[in-house]
């Protein structure tokens, strides 16, 4: 077979199918494809960026208008017998003509389509024209029809097969796109071709790798077809007989090695090349099993349960096509660095793209994916049933060949949202998605990738007949703290599972500066319009507690604080959770990322900046971690050696001085937790408003105090400061700033952004006793001044907001 592929990537204009608010060139606008109407409008400087201000308030529209994209292009007859129209994906209602002959019609962003098209085909000139229906339109008509279902947002968001979050979240704005968001393509070919690929790598019984391969093939059926299968040195050949079109191969693989998530091992990956006569297709996989303990919701790979240490993912930007596979990397590096070993595809966004995917493969990032439905009732009539089951299908046998995806989920939030949000009196007999999450997807995995586990969403306990919250089961979600609880109520609970918890923190502050024009105060309107959350800018203040003070209008003290804040609670969430490890297997964090500039629960910021809750997930993401808690030292080990040493517990005053110390001998096992009970000398202050704890093990310390940060005595900060630079040939310099604290020094930061964007800190929320010296390395810009990487609001503790003078 000689396959012919001709991108249509060229030519495209961008019209409007009806009155707009902005003025449309008369032959059309320049469309970029892959792209949509929102990256198309904004190159043309007709549309100002959505991400800045409150500019989204007026782009509305469009996505309530139709649109047609349009493209001309040469075609040769080549003597192919077939051809055909190959779209990765279409956002999402649209009509497909060719030559003005409809092709085909769409409703689905999550798929790709398929037109055959030779018939039609001209030599010389051909047009090609996509036509989309305003998703308003068509998603309003189908509520209209179908009836109305609750949901988190009053969007009509479960009526179209459309990323859900588009229509705007609690961290997102409503930019509702249209375009044509992946590559599409004219495929001309002859003779037999290999349709579909389905890979499914894990181990046989021995812990052997294995590979099975499911080919779908495109052939006239009138001689026997032959290829083979081949990865890692090993091979299997087939023949077709008569009309077959579906060959499965399985093949051992005893040379390859085991994968492993980045936390346990290394992650070896083999390309396959799968043969059809003379079509060859070459993918890449790596071989692990997966099991999962339901009741306990314990994850184990290889026959190695994995304590997760997670992060919810949503989409990285609103507009998918400018989301590069260098962001994506970079990212997930981020993660990675916080010591994260899975990523939860949250099921408002996407399935992600090819190298979302084959990065978490080559980097160690378990994927957790769920299928798209999040947060309202999805009705399951046609035409919605059989698009669900298409996209699904597609989609399963997409990803199958990744190791890194080990568990396919069924929503997010749906099941507890009928048993506790009244939905059951809201919907009555009407459907809302029952039948999806436990018939239609799990019926689906099975038969398209039985070598992973399916749940029916998140949270749930494993069975209907609990309910879907009951910590002592499968997952929950924890949101009491942020919404109304102190994040000190973390820990009134031991859950086996937390899928999704978090606490709020504002970006960066040059993210901020970017995005909001004027002077940045605690209650600048357009500074209101980056909170997404109901009641959010409050929440934040209350969620000060007893904790931190009030920062009243000062804006540094108000980003200074709420972001410590935010580190601070879900650091404690963490703290509490890997403690009762090996009853508690997993805690996934709201969220890693942002999709633009916002006040969210991101750990890093809609401009990739890492906010002060990364370098505190970094430390409790630790492989080793000491947990102070119920007058005990909780030794958490996840780690694959023993960790032992000596443990030495003091007890301190605020000016360092050490009241009483204590020290033994300990031995905590590989992937273990070990509890020392605290001696009464060092568990017992005095004065809990003068004292600390400080315990350390190895290189390991963590320092705890008797009381909150508005009731210590905590003096004025000082210290002694010392700048360095140091060039670098091959970039701006590093900037060397050695502190050495005179007084005790609680949660000091570093934020370097103030004077450069692009500067950078290596380390942030370092606690120093008095005498006790620190280093942080300054990265990515040249500054003007770099002395003043020494003073305020550059460099921050606790003490500058709450000691007396």
């Amino acid at each position: 077979m000689t396959l012919r592929h001709l991108p249509l990537h060229d030519g495209w204009t961008l019209t409007a199918d009806g009155p707009v608010p902005v003025d449309l060139p008369a032959g059309g606008l320049p469309a970029t494809v892959p792209g949509c109407v929102h990256t198309d409008l904004l190159a043309a400087g007709l549309i100002d960026d959505p991400y800045l201000d409150d500019n989204e308030t007026r782009l509305g529209w469009t996505g309530r208008t139709d649109w047609t994209y349009r493209t001309t292009f040469d075609w040769t007859p080549d003597g192919h017998d077939h051809a055909a129209l190959c779209f990765d994906g279409l956002d999402t209602v649209a009509t497909v003509l060719l030559n003005g002959t409809e092709v085909g019609r769409t409703a689905n962003q999550h798929r790709s389509y398929r037109f055959p098209v030779r018939p039609l085909l001209r030599e010389g000139a051909n047009t090609l024209v996509v036509r989309f229906t305003a998703p308003y339109s068509y998603a309003e008509e189908l509520r209209e029809r179908l009836g109305d279902r609750p949901g988190a947002y009053a969007e009509p968001y479960a009526f179209i097969r459309k990323m859900a979050c588009n229509f705007g979240w609690d961290w997102g704005p409503t930019l509702v796109t249209s375009g044509i968001w992946r590559p599409v393509a004219l495929e001309t070919w002859s003779g037999p071709r290999i349709a579909s690929v389905r890979l499914l790598p894990d181990l046989d019984g021995a812990g052997v790798p294995r590979l099975t391969a499911e080919l779908e093939l495109d052939h006239d059926g009138l001689a026997p077809l032959s290829g083979e299968v081949a990865v890692a040195g090993e091979a299997a050949a087939f023949t077709t007989t008569g009309d077959e079109h579906r060959v499965t191969v399985t093949l051992s693989v005893p040379r390859a090695e085991v994968w492993w998530p980045h936390s346990h091992g290394a992650q070896p990956l083999y390309e396959v090349t799968v043969r059809a006569g003379d079509d060859v297709r070459t993918l890449r996989t790596g071989f692990r099993s997966v099991a999962l303990d339901e009741d306990a919701f314990r994850i184990a790979v290889n026959g190695e349960d994995v304590f997760v240490r997670g992060v919810n993912w949503i989409p990285e930007d609103c507009f998918p096509t400018r989301v590069t596979r260098e962001r994506l990397s970079a990212r997930l590096d981020q993660a990675v660095a916080a010591g994260v070993n899975l990523v939860r595809v949250w099921g408002g966004g996407l399935y992600e793209s090819d190298d979302f995917y084959a990065l978490c493969d080559e980097k160690g990032l378990l994927v957790w994916q769920d299928f798209p439905f999040a947060c309202a009732a999805y009705p399951e009539e046609q035409p919605l049933w059989d698009e669900v089951a298409a996209e699904a299908r597609e989609n399963v046998v997409r990803l199958a060949p990744h190791p890194s995806l080990v568990l396919w989920c069924g929503n997010n939030e749906n099941l507890e949202g009928h048993a506790d949000w009244g939905w059951r009196e809201e919907l009555g007999e009407r459907t809302w998605g029952h039948g999806y999450y436990h018939e239609l997807l799990p019926s689906i995995v099975s038969e398209a990738d039985p070598t992973r586990p399916y749940w029916p969403g998140s949270p749930y306990s494993g069975t209907e007949d609990l309910h879907p919250q009951d910590p002592a089961h499968g997952t929950i979600h924890v949101w009491d703290v942020w919404n109304r609880a102190d994040y000190r109520a973390y820990a009134d609970r031991v859950p086996r599972f937390v899928a999704e918890f978090g606490f709020q923190g504002p970006p960066a502050y040059a993210t901020l500066r970017r995005a909001v024009s004027g002077p940045l105060t605690p209650d600048a309107p357009l500074l209101a319009h980056h909170q997404k959350a109901e009641d959010g800018n409050a929440k934040l203040l209350r969620g000060l507690g007893d904790h931190l003070p009030l920062p009243g209008d000062d804006f540094d003290d108000w980003h200074w604080l709420t972001q410590l804040n935010q580190a601070r609670a879900v650091a404690f969430g963490i703290r509490h959770f890997r403690s009762h490890t090996p009853y508690c297997m997993g805690t996934i964090v709201w969220q890693l990322n942002d999709c633009w500039p916002v006040v969210s629960w991101a750990a890093v910021d809609g401009d990739g900046r890492r906010k002060p809750l990364w370098y505190a997930l970094r430390e409790v993401y630790a492989d080793r971690l000491i947990v102070i808690r119920d007058d005990a030292a909780h030794l958490v080990n996840d780690a694959p050696e023993p960790w032992t040493g000596a443990l030495r517990l003091t007890r301190h005053a605020l000016d360092g001085t050490a009241l009483a110390t204590h020290t033994e001998t300990v031995t905590v096992a590989p992937r273990g937790v070990t509890r020392v009970p605290l001696p009464p000398s060092v568990a017992a202050p005095a004065d809990p408003a003068a004292e600390l704890l400080t315990a350390r093990l190895g290189t390991t310390r963590t320092t705890g105090f008797f009381d909150e940060d508005t009731r210590l005595a905590l003096e004025p900060p000082r210290y002694d400061v010392t700048v360095t630079e140091h060039p670098d040939g091959a970039g701006p310099p590093a900037y060397r700033v050695e502190v050495t604290a005179r007084t005790l020094l609680k949660d000091l930061s570093l934020f370097p952004d103030r004077l450069d964007p692009a500067a950078v800190a290596d380390r942030m929320l370092v606690t120093l006793l008095p005498g006790e010296t620190t280093v942080f390395m300054i990265t990515g810009a040249r500054l003007p001044d770099p002395d003043a990487l020494g003073a305020r609001p550059v460099l921050r503790c606790v003490n500058d907001t709450v000691a007396k003078e």
